[in-house]
């Protein structure tokens, strides 16, 4: 039929190999995310990431004091407050990863021809290849054997192993498309829908735990940092007196206990040489004021109107 009659016009021809890449990534990725987009709001999954953050922080640093943070009935505000020590900059990383990977994806590869063809396909493609399997293997390694295959101290690197790995898979498979030789100009058949789709989910899962596991180790070092800290400056912290109605049985060796004698005296009891552990539960945290984690445990103490705080600047300024 002659186009000039009917007005219709006729779509250019995609260079070879070219469908199969645009069909993945124009069509099956941008559903799969409308579909995520309209199961979560961007800021339930944005409040949810700082929540699991700030909780992941807190079993790190309430744990230094030898203290299971769920004794500390923390309110939902206070983990996402503890977020903000973590969340922040995790995410920023995540976003601008997210950002270069989808940038170096599209570059365009249908153009490709002579030294270029040649660097790709015995360079870049065996490289991107050999490093993912190889980052994989590491992860499935440490997940089986369960022994020191990354450095100590560095739990954040499994994740981003994880994820770097499926990265450089994900482009070394477009690479090899792009690169393939072709006969008599045909296509790379579709895929399924279906399939493709199953493909591009799993991978975001699989994207997404490696994400997780490298932000939540990421947190748990930083709160035990930050515990720390905090225990080797504790001079610099601000002194607490308590005042009880009844008996503590506060006996370490640095904490002095005086008992009043006034008549009518509603806080009889009154105990100096102690610190507070900030948290924002429903309990005090003290520790005395040379605490360290082999000198002797954490105190909590419940909030009443049958105990009252003094706080009382330290003499040594930091």
């Amino acid at each position: 039929m002659d186009t000039r009659q009917t007005g219709a016009s006729v779509a250019p021809e995609s260079a070879p190999g070219s469908q199969a890449v645009e069909f993945e990534a124009v069509e099956v990725l941008p559903r799969a995310l409308r579909l995520l987009g309209s199961v979560v709001a961007p800021t339930t999954l944005v409040t949810a990431l700082l929540f699991y953050f700030g909780l992941l922080y807190a079993v790190g640093y309430y744990r230094f004091f030898g203290v299971n943070f769920t004794v500390l009935d923390l309110p939902f505000q206070g983990i996402l407050i503890l977020s903000a020590s973590t969340g922040i900059l995790p995410l920023a990383v995540l976003a601008t990863v997210t950002l270069l990977a989808v940038w170096i994806y599209q570059l365009p590869l249908d153009g490709l021809v002579g030294v270029r063809r040649t660097v790709v396909a015995r360079v870049v493609l065996p490289v991107s290849a050999a490093v993912g399997t190889l980052l994989l293997g590491l992860v499935l390694a440490d997940v089986l054997l369960r022994g020191p295959v990354f450095p100590r101290g560095l739990g954040e690197a499994r994740g981003l192993s994880l994820v770097g790995g499926l990265l450089l898979l994900i482009y070394a498979a477009r690479l090899r498309g792009a690169v393939r030789p072709r006969r008599g100009g045909n296509r790379v058949p579709r895929a399924p829908q279906a399939l493709t789709a199953v493909k591009w989910g799993s991978l975001f899962v699989l994207f997404s735990v490696g994400m997780f596991w490298a932000v939540g180790s990421y947190a748990i070092r930083v709160g035990t940092t930050d515990a720390s800290s905090l225990a080797a400056g504790l001079r610099c912290v601000a002194d607490v007196v308590v005042y009880s109605e009844k008996d503590l049985n506060l006996t370490h060796a640095t904490v002095q206990e005086e008992v009043s004698g006034e008549p009518g005296s509603g806080y009889v009891f009154r105990y100096s040489g102690l610190k507070i552990v900030p948290q924002a539960g429903p309990n005090y945290l003290l520790v005395h004021a040379d605490w360290s984690r082999a000198s002797g445990p954490a105190i909590l103490l419940p909030r009443s109107d049958a105990v009252r705080l003094e706080f009382v600047p330290a003499p040594v300024a930091c």
